[in-house]
């Protein structure tokens, strides 16, 4: 299996496992068919930073991130996503510890990233991970015409 599978059964995976209920089954059903593909394409762009974490040789959690397009010297975490298979492990506590590691070297002053208003799961991970709400609050088309409410996570970097 290609970085770029591996990638997508990663993040098909996860949204399966935790967005289902937010969508249209047929909707839902070709949005997840779509994150198991794309991930060649971004690949091959090379212009965002991806860290892939494993557990006993299988990988399961990536972060995926790169300058904000609208914070300037700040980075944004554009996904961040765990197998459901590594839930519960740590795996995804230290990929983001490695990931705050890299932003850091990089020289960025903080980092943000937006995550659904109705994923508790996600939202304690972030805050656990040092993340604090920005306040911001938007919606988010994922193509099905019915925006959802995502809210924003920041950190200052030090």
């Amino acid at each position: 299996m290609g970085d770029g599978d591996t990638l997508g059964e990663i993040h098909a995976e996860s949204w399966e496992a935790a967005y289902a209920g937010f969508f249209d089954p047929a909707f839902f059903a070709e949005a997840v068919r779509q994150r198991r593909g794309k991930w060649h394409d971004v690949l091959g762009k090379r212009q965002d930073t991806i860290l892939l974490a494993a557990l006993a040789g299988r990988p399961l959690t990536f972060s995926y991130f790169g300058s904000s397009p609208t914070r300037p010297g700040w980075a944004e975490i554009f996904g961040f996503y765990s197998h459901p298979d590594g839930w519960g492990t740590g795996g995804a506590n230290v990929l983001m510890a490695a990931s705050l590691r890299r932003l850091r070297e990089d020289g960025f002053g903080g980092v943000h990233l937006w995550t659904l208003r109705d994923t508790p799961q996600s939202r304690r991970f972030y805050a656990k991970s040092g993340f604090t709400e920005s306040g911001a609050v938007r919606g988010h088309d994922f193509g099905d015409g019915n925006p959802l409410q995502q809210v924003e996570y920041e950190l200052v970097l030090d």
